[in-house]
C-alpha cells in the first residue's frame, strides 16, 4: 500500500515523539508499504522568526509570508527540520531522502490569491511523482518539506496539510494520515468525532466549531478524498504506534474523515 504521512512541527519538536514516528514509519516500510512523509515546521519557524525580531501573523490558519519570512521558511523547513526527520528514520535503519517541493519539479506552485494578500504563500499548481517513485524503488522514504518552487522562479511557503493532500493525490496513495498535536476533530459538544463526513464540515465551519489551523487541514482532507485517496485519518501523534495497523485493524484514536 501507499501511505502519505504528514507530520506537524509540534510533533517534530518532541524528541520522544519524533523517535516514535521514525520507528512506526520504518515498520510500515519493512511491512512492504511505500511511504512518503510531508512535514511542516511552523513552531520551529515561529521561533526562528522571533529570534530575528519578526512577529508571526496568521490569517485563517495560513502564515503571512513576506520575502524575509519566506527565506527563513526555506532555511528552517528544507534545512534543519527536514534533515532531523531524515536522521530519525535513519536511526531505525530506514533510508530516506530529503526534498523541498522544488527538487525534481515534484511540486510546482503558484501564488495563492487571498484577501488580504499573504505574500509568498502558494498553492500547488502541478505535480510530478517521478522522483518519489524513484526513491521508493530504492526502498527509501521521500521526506518532503512544505516549500515549492513557482513557475516565476520564486519559492513559496505551502501549507503542509495542502502539500500532503497534493502528494497523496499525485501518487495515488491508499491512505493519507495527519499526525497532529490534537486528539482529533472535536464536535460542538467538545468530544472527538471518531467519524466525520465531508458534508458535515461546512456546518462545523459555519458554527466556528473548527477554526484556525484545522480549517486548511479539513480542506486538505476534502481535496484528497474527492480526488481518489481511499482513506484519510487525523491521528494524534501520541498514537503513532498504531500507524502500521491503521488499515488492517480497528483504530479508535483520532478522526476518520469520509466522503459520506
Amino acid at each position: 500500500m501507499k501511505y502519505v504521512v504528514k507530520l506537524g512541527g509540534a510533533t517534530i519538536e518532541d524528541k520522544a515523539l519524533l523517535h516514535a514516528c521514525g520507528k512506526a514509519i520504518s515498520e510500515l516500510v519493512r511491512d512492504g508499504n511505500q511511504v512518503a512523509v510531508v512535514h511542516g515546521g511552523g513552531k520551529q519557524l515561529t521561533a526562528t522568526l522571533a529570534q530575528m525580531g519578526k512577529k508571526s501573523e496568521f490569517v485563517s490558519g495560513l502564515r503571512v509570508t513576506d520575502a524575509e519570512t519566506r527565506d527563513a521558511a526555506l532555511m528552517v523547513l528544507a534545512g534543519r527540520v527536514n534533515k532531523s526527520l531524515v536522521a530519525a528514520l535513519r536511526t531505525h535503519g530506514q533510508s530516506a531522502m530529503g526534498l523541498a517541493g522544488g527538487d525534481g519539479n515534484v511540486f510546482r506552485a503558484r501564488k495563492k490569491k487571498t484577501v488580504p494578500d499573504l505574500g509568498f504563500v502558494g498553492e500547488i499548481a502541478a505535480t510530478d511523482p517521478l522522483w518519489l517513485e524513484a526513491i521508493w524503488k530504492m526502498d527509501a522514504v521521500p521526506v518532503i518539506s512544505s516549500i515549492a518552487l513557482g513557475f516565476d522562479g520564486e519559492y513559496y511557503n505551502i501549507n503542509a496539510d495542502e502539500m500532503a493532500a497534493a502528494c497523496a493525490i499525485c501518487t495515488k496513495a491508499d491512505a493519507l494520515v495527519f499526525l497532529t498535536d490534537v486528539p482529533g476533530v472535536k464536535g460542538a459538544d467538545g468530544e472527538v468525532m471518531r467519524w466525520l463526513s465531508l458534508k458535515q464540515i461546512p456546518e462545523l465551519e459555519r458554527q466556528a466549531v473548527v477554526f484556525g489551523g484545522m480549517l486548511p487541514k479539513l480542506n486538505a482532507c476534502r481535496d484528497a478524498l474527492t480526488h481518489g485517496v481511499k482513506r484519510v485519518r487525523i491521528l494524534p501523534a501520541e498514537a503513532v504506534h498504531l500507524l502500521p495497523d491503521l488499515c488492517t485493524t480497528k483504530v479508535n484514536d483520532g478522526t476518520e474523515v469520509m466522503v459520506a
